[in-house]
């Protein structure tokens, strides 16, 4: 499995975004779209809260067959471990 390290681009609707948009992103070097780490910053935001968001990008808009369903070896189960060591670091710093 190979893990890329980079920029993504969130917003709250992949799919509406313009060819032109889609563009610039690409020319600014961003690896991948997703929608989640939007509404969480908008709720530390709003709440004034700290969050942490790990992308961890597996498909390609459903355009495969198959796309979302990923099982233990293309890396759930390592990046659960990841999360969740995380978690743990960061509510024992509190």
């Amino acid at each position: 499995m190979a893990a890329h390290r980079g920029a993504t681009w969130t917003t709250d609707a992949p799919y509406r975004e313009t060819e032109a948009a889609i563009a610039t992103a690409r020319a600014a070097g961003v690896f991948a779209v997703e929608m989640e780490a939007a509404a969480l910053y908008a709720f530390a935001t709003a709440m004034n809260r700290s969050v942490i968001c790990f992308a961890h990008v597996t498909n390609t808009m459903a355009q495969t067959e198959g796309d979302f369903e990923k099982g233990e070896a293309d890396g759930t189960t390592a990046t659960l471990a990841v999360a969740a060591a995380t978690a743990r670091a960061w509510s024992s710093s509190e």
